[in-house]
């Protein structure tokens, strides 16, 4: 099976990658690998929503696949889920898109520069419709997302998108893969670990070794049980 893994930097599945072998440059950014009987191909787009989409379309349109992961660190707004716990994205947003009003931030929905169903959209949100069965991916916790230009670390803006959006965890490119996955018709799924809580930015409290080593171990665990 020819599995497509998704992740803004090297240092995301680095700990995950030292289980694979064979490898060989298949484009700028893709490398294949074998693993588990699989061929991997590893797209690293680089941080953010546009080199994210970009990669994602390019490889998707030159290649075929029979999964696509996106994985990588998040930051929670949901205090249950610790640093360190692994969790799978169903549903996400891009919540700056939009403008302001003043005060008040205005959706493109509400602009009335789309509606909120229009494909690949469903009540103004992307959802996964059919995510693979699979064992290990079907254990993790099921969360809602949000996608960022800029990470929060204000506690009003915090305040604000947890009222508005109600999210549980942040990335700066989950949306951007769920989007180019749903228009091309691969079967997918959003895979993260929580490096940090959301707040005022304190790096003393991230556990981003030990989100890693779990993500590499959830990740691996994935690709063996497919």
């Amino acid at each position: 099976m020819r599995i497509l893994l998704v992740a803004a930097t090297e240092g995301e599945v680095a700990p995950v990658v030292t289980r694979f072998s064979e490898a060989a440059r298949q484009g700028v950014r893709l490398t294949r690998y074998v693993f588990a009987g699989h061929e991997v191909h590893l797209l690293t787009t680089g941080v953010g929503m546009v080199a994210t989409s970009a990669w994602c379309s390019r490889t998707l349109v030159e290649h075929s696949y029979a999964m696509a992961l996106n994985v990588g660190v998040c930051g929670s707004f949901d205090r249950t889920l610790e640093p360190g716990t692994v969790v799978h994205t169903l549903s996400d947003r891009i919540v700056e898109l939009g403008a302001e009003d003043d005060d008040r931030f205005l959706t493109i929905e509400e602009l009335g520069l789309t509606d909120c169903d229009n494909t690949p959209y469903t009540r103004a949100e992307l959802r996964n419709p059919s995510p693979p069965a699979n064992d290990v991916l079907l254990k993790l916790p099921r969360v809602s997302g949000i996608t960022v230009n800029t990470v929060h670390g204000n506690e009003r803006s915090i305040a604000a998108v947890m009222q508005r959006f109600k999210p549980q965890v942040e990335t700066m490119e989950g949306a951007a893969f769920m989007y180019a996955c749903l228009i091309h018709g691969v079967q997918f799924a959003q895979v993260r670990a929580v490096s940090n809580f959301v707040e005022k930015r304190n790096r003393g409290a991230w556990k981003m070794s030990e989100a890693l080593g779990n993500l590499a171990a959830v990740v691996g665990g994935i690709l063996e049980a497919v």
